[in-house]
């Protein structure tokens, strides 16, 4: 497929959690394309935080999720309502249903949800709980009458860096589960909302848009470790997936942390997810709005490297 070019500049987004990490990237990019982006924020949501989206050139909007008609009122007048929330069942199930219940009673064409993950459409019933929430509100949003596009990108590579302990820095060593060739997914958190905003001035946008900066395996990731610090990297054998699986539902059990977004069993299902192959990326569309650079693993490990993190490589 051809790149596909956004619509009109004027189009207005509603963009729920602009105040995140993601979000605000999000919003960012949308104005920079010439959008109207409203930020959804909560009453009592941080000034700070709201303050940083107005500054960006977005209008900030305050509703309680739990006021429909509040809701409904944010909502009137968008192209597309966006949501780059985070959280657990609270956030990504109920309160995007509400999000979603108001985009629909003010005439919305298009939702985007907060996907932005692997993919969740293919995982077996259990082994990923974060990812599981977003497949159980998918259900509700092809049930809703709006059209709706899903970004899946992966993994965020900027966890590469130490947020998923997969590289280990200080003992020169890669882990892995399983086979050490099995390819993983990784976008940067720029790339995905540079994409992202682009998916959402297309109003022809499809229902899942799979895309992914890179792809590698631990053998590839221990190969570039080695040429970036000049020490041997080895990849590491941590078990078969089978056997990450059962220690993962161990430490659910254990330690269930209800309200925890990332406990460390949830990490565990995150790696399963990846090195059994379930979550994985195959109909890429990276090119779907013209060539760009995407950034590698490669880069995020080198800035990485560069930012004074020399003695722990």
């Amino acid at each position: 497929m051809g790149p596909v070019p956004p619509t009109s500049p004027l189009t207005t987004v509603l963009l729920a959690g602009a105040t995140g990490d993601l979000g605000g990237r999000l919003a960012r990019e949308l104005l920079d394309r010439g959008a109207v982006v409203r930020a959804l924020t909560r009453p009592g949501s941080d000034p700070a935080a709201a303050a940083r989206v107005r500054g960006l050139g977005a209008t900030v909007v305050v509703a309680d999720y739990a006021d429909p008609a509040a809701l409904q009122e944010a909502c009137a007048g968008a192209d597309v309502v966006v949501s780059a929330v985070s959280g657990l069942r609270p956030v990504v199930v109920d309160a995007q249903s509400r999000l979603l219940d108001a985009a629909v009673a003010a005439g919305v064409p298009r939702f985007v949800p907060s996907d932005f993950s692997a993919d969740h459409r293919t995982l077996p019933p259990g082994t990923n709980r974060n990812l599981e929430l977003r497949r159980e509100f998918m259900l509700r949003l092809d049930a809703a009458p709006i059209r709706a596009t899903s970004v899946l990108n992966g993994a965020f590579a900027d966890m590469l860096t130490g947020q998923a302990p997969l590289v280990l820095f200080d003992r020169g060593r890669v882990l892995y589960w399983g086979a050490a060739d099995q390819p993983l997914d990784f976008t940067t958190k720029d790339d995905v909302a540079g994409y992202t905003a682009d998916a959402v001035l297309d109003p022809g946008a499809p229902r899942f848009l799979q895309i992914a900066g890179d792809s590698v395996s631990s053998r590839d990731l221990a190969e570039t470790m080695t040429r970036l610090t000049g020490r041997r990297f080895r990849p590491l054998y941590a078990g078969g997936v089978p056997l990450l699986r059962v220690m993962a539902g161990l430490g659910r059990r254990i330690a269930p942390a209800p309200g925890e977004l990332y406990p460390a069993w949830q990490g565990m299902q995150y790696f399963d997810s990846m090195f059994s192959g379930d979550a994985k990326l195959h109909l890429l569309a990276n090119d779907r709005y013209g060539p760009r650079s995407w950034t590698t693993a490669e880069e995020v490990l080198a800035a990485h490297l560069s930012g004074g993190d020399r003695a722990a490589a």
